[in-house]
């Protein structure tokens, strides 16, 4: 459960990197999106585990890996902007997060359910 200052911290970092990806990183998504859906922070602040989602992307995992390797520049425009707000600019790890697959994957299992009309001795 995180604290109420992880959560706020978290969505601060969201709301600046999500700015950051569309104004200074662009030409990694090419034509696509990019969501950042959660931001988990570690209790003492300095580790960011950043959940993404992406739209008209062919291969989101192989952009995740680019993200990998552009941390070190993706973390330093981010303490430019938040570097007088904190102590310690936190290390980021980017994931693909697959809720919607997950959604979707469950919604078409209980869409192939076959369920039988009740009988009239179990209605009694």
């Amino acid at each position: 459960m995180e604290s109420k200052r992880q959560q706020k911290f978290g969505r601060q970092i969201q709301k600046d990197l999500s700015d950051i990806f569309q104004k200074e990183f662009r030409e990694i998504f090419g034509k696509g999106m990019v969501t950042i859906t959660d931001v988990k922070m570690s209790p003492d602040l300095s580790a960011a585990r950043c959940y993404l989602s992406f739209l008209l992307v062919d291969d989101p995992q192989s952009i995740v890996d680019i993200l990998e390797e552009k941390t070190k520049a993706i973390r330093n425009a981010l303490a430019n902007r938040i570097r007088h707000q904190v102590r310690i600019i936190p290390h980021l790890s980017f994931y693909l997060d697959d809720t919607a697959a997950y959604a979707a994957k469950i919604e078409a299992l209980f869409e192939g359910l076959v369920i039988p009309p009740a009988t009239e001795e179990e209605d009694k």
